[in-house]
């Protein structure tokens, strides 16, 4: 939703291969099929990504990396504001690794 899809949507209209890295399955999903609709571009592709966990960064980092052979542009969108202090299950707090440590994490593992 938001700054992300919009990104996404021009991205393919300029028919960029495009990959939505959602914690969603199915509202990616969704916005993945409006954006094919609204384009043309049947690649606009959905992966999985929560960057509250570094083993999900990891695991899509080695993914695009094994999947992608070149990564032109990225896009670091994810964030969140304004919930109650939480600890991920990897003992850090929800909303420093979401915006900060997963993406700079994320970035770095795409570096090659």
């Amino acid at each position: 939703a938001g700054i992300g899809k919009y990104v996404a949507l021009d991205l393919a209209r300029r028919n960029a291969r495009t990959i939505l890295a959602c914690r969603s399955r199915e509202r990616g999903q969704a916005v993945v099929e409006a954006i094919r609709v609204a384009t043309g571009n049947p690649a606009v592709l959905l992966r999985l990504l929560d960057t509250s966990s570094l083993a999900s960064v990891r695991a899509f980092a080695q993914a695009v990396l094994r999947e992608e052979k070149r990564l032109d542009v990225l896009v670091n969108n994810a964030g969140l504001t304004g919930l109650p202090f939480a600890i991920t299950p990897e003992g850090l707090e929800q909303t420093f690794a979401t915006n900060y440590l997963g993406p700079f994490l994320l970035t770095n593992l795409l570096l090659g």
